[in-house]
Formats: structure tokens, C-alpha cells, sequence
């Protein structure tokens, strides 16, 4: 008996591909896997040409773009001007210091405690600062970053105006062969560890949940009238980005071996939103790129005068000028935005 069956149309069969959504985001493969075989080239370049001290320089670029980002992951696509959020890296970094002081050198348990820390205190900031808007959450998270930093100056266990001092970097262990004492081995930790946290932030950005929290920015009043709990996603939003700057908080302090109370200086959260602005506020690599840029200015600047700040402050005045929306609005011309 023949088959009458009518196979079903080509269209029909074939899979419909998934629509992108003005929310996305893209990682831009094309351009970040060259320039991520570049960084992981970096250490083997410098030590051959002798300029083993910029391998330093490059993990703490890397370190404060990690920071940075976690400022933008709530300002550039959450809406949330944060003025405290070196609360967070420096709750990060007295968790590795206190533990180091206690003889617990163990990274697999220092830094995901640091991480826990700032996502606690962001959880309590946010609870609190979230439930106002505009310069009444700003002057907020201001002053819970404050209240933290004399607490800090206050306690002699915590060092007080000196801060504490670490005996050493943190220990791998677990049967690696890692001696993060060697500026190259923490180095590759540190890109590794921010090249993860970047890939993270980009699922939680182009999951439903950041698509939330990016519509949430463009009209919170809307979402909330269609029935979205604006404030919960928020708040989530903002312990997730405390978390990610207690990681940073956690590499800094090894990185100089060092922390101190000037880490949670409001001074410091104006630094990580200089770098915001600098990159570009809502760009996934802006925090990344305005860090780089930032403190490479600083580097050479410096090597010529002490007074580095005002020649930085014209190259920021110049940027603003050129690209307002910071550097990477400046690719738009070369390739498309997301």
C-alpha cells in the first residue's frame, strides 16, 4: 500500500531560531578571543623583554576592571547609582586579611568567603537603600559605606589607620603546583578569574532575569504595573554585583599584599565610576576597558609629574566630549553595537 502521507512543508520542519532580543548582549568573539590570546601571551612577552614589573601592573587592571564591572552590572544595566560600592571590595579584602592574620591562607575558602561577605552587606545596603530613588539611594549607599569605613578605623584588631599587612598570598593548594607568590602564576589566576565572572554577568544579562533588569531601568514604572516585583530583582541585582566586587576585593588585597581602610573611601567607589564612565556605562567590557584605560593613564602620567590628576582629568574631559556615551560607543562605526 503507498504512503499518502503529506510530509509537512520545509518551513514548517526546520527549527525557528531563536529571536535576539534588544537586551542582549554579545560577547564579540571576534574581537575578545585575539585579545584574550594577547593577555595570555602578556607574562611571556614582558619576561622576555625584561619588564617583569608590568605583569603586576596588568593584574591590577584586571583586578580593578573585575571591581569596576560589578559597578556597572548595577548602573549600566540596572539603573542603580551606587556611590559606596567600595564597601564591597573592601569588605572583600579585610575577609582575606583577617584570615591571613588567623593563619587560613587557603584561597578555596578566603575568596568565596569574601565573596559571601560583599554579597551580604550589599543584600543589607540594598534591602535598605532600594526602597528610595534618585540622590536619596545615592546619599544612602554613601553613608552605609562611610558607617563601614570608621567602623573599620575604629577596631585596632582590624589595624585601625595602618590596615594589616599579609604575610603572603594566598594559597591554591589541592595538589596544584600554583605559587601565586609569582606575579605570572597570580596573574593567570586573576585573568582567569575575571574572564569567568565577565562570561557570568553576560548569561545573567541575556537570561530573563536581565532582561528584567534592563527593562526595569528603561521603565520601572511599567514593569511594575504589569505585575514585576521591581524591588526583589533589584536587590538581587545588587547582591550579585557585591558579590562580584568582594572577589575583587579578595585579589586586591593579594595583589599588594596589603589592605587598608582607604580601600572603602567614598574616594575610591568615585574612582570605580570614573572608570564606569570612562569605558562606557552599559557595555559589558566598559568597566574592563575604562579600568585599563584609567589606570594606564595613571602609570605614565605619573612618570612625569605629580600632578597626574590634571592631566588625567583632560583626557576625561576630552572623552566626554568625544564619546559621552564613553570609549566604546566609538565602535559603532566598525561594528554593530550588541
Amino acid at each position: 500500500m503507498t504512503d499518502t502521507t503529506v510530509p509537512p512543508p520545509a518551513a514548517a520542519q526546520a527549527t525557528p531560531a531563536k529571536q535576539r532580543s534588544v537586551f542582549d548582549h554579545r560577547l564579540q568573539p571576534r574581537f575578545m578571543l585575539p585579545l584574550l590570546a594577547l593577555l595570555i601571551a602578556f607574562p611571556l612577552i614582558a619576561q622576555a623583554t625584561g619588564e617583569d614589573f608590568y605583569i603586576g601592573v596588568a593584574s591590577r587592571v584586571l583586578v580593578f576592571g573585575l571591581a569596576a564591572a560589578s559597578l556597572n552590572f548595577i548602573l549600566g544595566f540596572g539603573g542603580m547609582v551606587s556611590f559606596g560600592h567600595a564597601a564591597f571590595v573592601g569588605l572583600g579584602a579585610y575577609t582575606v586579611g583577617l584570615l591571613m592574620q588567623q593563619g587560613i591562607s587557603s584561597a578555596w575558602l578566603a575568596w568565596p568567603l569574601a565573596m559571601l561577605m560583599g554579597a551580604a552587606f550589599s543584600l543589607l545596603v540594598g534591602a535598605i537603600s532600594l526602597r528610595t530613588q534618585g540622590v536619596y539611594f545615592i546619599m544612602i549607599t554613601l553613608a552605609f559605606a562611610q558607617m563601614l569605613y570608621y567602623l573599620i578605623m575604629s577596631f585596632k584588631a582590624l589595624g585601625g589607620d595602618d590596615g594589616l599587612s599579609l604575610p603572603s598570598r594566598s594559597d591554591i593548594g589541592l595538589g596544584l603546583d600554583l605559587d601565586l607568590a609569582q606575579d605570572a602564576t597570580f596573574y593567570y589566576v586573576v585573568l582567569a578569574l575575571v574572564s569567568i565572572s565577565l562570561l557570568l554577568m553576560a548569561r545573567v544579562l541575556n537570561a530573563r532575569f536581565g532582561h528584567v533588569l534592563q527593562a526595569i531601568k528603561e521603565n520601572e514604572t511599567r514593569m511594575q504595573a504589569i505585575g514585576f516585583s521591581v524591588y526583589r530583582y533589584k536587590l538581587v541585582a545588587f547582591s550579585l554585583a557585591g558579590a562580584f566586587a568582594g572577589l575583587a576585593g579578595a585579589l586586591l588585597a593579594n595583589q599588594g599584599s596589603f589592605v587598608g581602610p582607604g580601600m572603602l573611601q567614598w574616594t575610591q567607589s568615585g574612582i570605580l565610576l570614573i572608570m564606569v564612565i570612562l569605558g562606557g556605562v552599559g557595555h559589558l567590557y566598559g568597566g574592563l576597558l575604562g579600568a585599563a584605560v584609567f589606570l594606564l593613564l595613571e602609570e605614565v602620567l605619573a612618570a612625569y609629574t605629580v600632578h597626574w590628576q590634571l592631566g588625567l582629568g583632560a583626557v576625561l574631559l576630552i572623552v566626554v566630549l568625544v564619546a559621552p556615551n564613553g570609549l566604546l560607543s566609538l565602535r559603532r562605526g566598525m561594528w554593530s553595537k550588541r
